[in-house]
């Protein structure tokens, strides 16, 4: 059994009410959409009956009409030939024919009617399909962005976004080992003219200093007595 079981079901329905309750919308909607297409199907084929037998009833009619007015033709003959009893059979004849126009009548209004609803019930059932197909597209689309968005939040919930952090922070530490063997380098270059000037004050100082050593060490020296 579909969704919908009868063609008020599907005009009185609310489709919002359906999707907000269905596990998957996206499902939901084209069970409705092909739900909906087959009652519209349903609903023309009936359309189509209907028209066939309203031609046949106006056929009918058109033949009765025709036979009311032969015999009207009929008891004005019968007058003129002055026989007032074929006349009196004639009208009789007329009268039956005419009240079964009448009842055939009745019948063409019922299918009018019936014609009249089936073509509001088409048109309702068209803007329903219509809104149901709109809110297809937008179930897609919302569906597919909601995918995205959550493969890429899966992506950056992953240990993929940890790993290549983890790979940045490495090729952080090589880059400052090698600024450090630069700059050690760098200490350990040719010497500047300052550097060279401050190392010969510094041997002048030492030499300085170590000649005052020795003159102090030979004055505490024992004098040698003379033989």
């Amino acid at each position: 059994m579909g969704i919908f079981s009868r063609f008020a079901d599907i005009i009185n329905s609310n489709i919002s009410a359906l999707l907000d309750k269905a596990e998957d919308p996206e499902k939901m909607v084209r069970l409705i959409i092909q739900e909906m297409e087959d009652t519209l199907v349903e609903v023309r084929s009936t359309s189509a009956k209907v028209l066939a037998e309203k031609k046949e009833l106006q056929r009918r009619i058109n033949r009765v009409l025709e036979q009311v007015q032969d015999w009207q033709d009929k008891a004005e003959l019968a007058l003129s030939k002055d026989r007032e009893d074929l006349a009196k059979a004639a009208l009789v004849e007329k009268q039956k024919a005419t009240g079964l126009a009448d009842t055939l009548n009745q019948e063409l209004t019922v299918i009018d009617e019936h014609i009249a609803r089936l073509k509001d019930e088409v048109s309702m059932l068209q803007e329903k399909l219509l809104d149901a197909k709109a809110r297809q597209k937008t179930i897609i689309l919302r569906t597919q962005t909601a995918s995205s968005r959550l493969e890429v939040k899966k992506q950056l919930d992953s240990s993929k976004i940890d790993n290549a952090m983890l790979k940045f922070e490495q090729y952080e530490r090589r880059v400052e080992g090698l600024e450090a063997q630069v700059e050690s380098y760098d200490l350990g270059g040719k010497k500047t003219l300052a550097d060279e000037f401050a190392a010969l004050e510094a041997e002048d100082s030492v030499n300085a200093e170590l000649a005052a050593l020795k003159a102090k060490v030979k004055a505490k020296a024992p004098t040698k007595s003379k033989e």
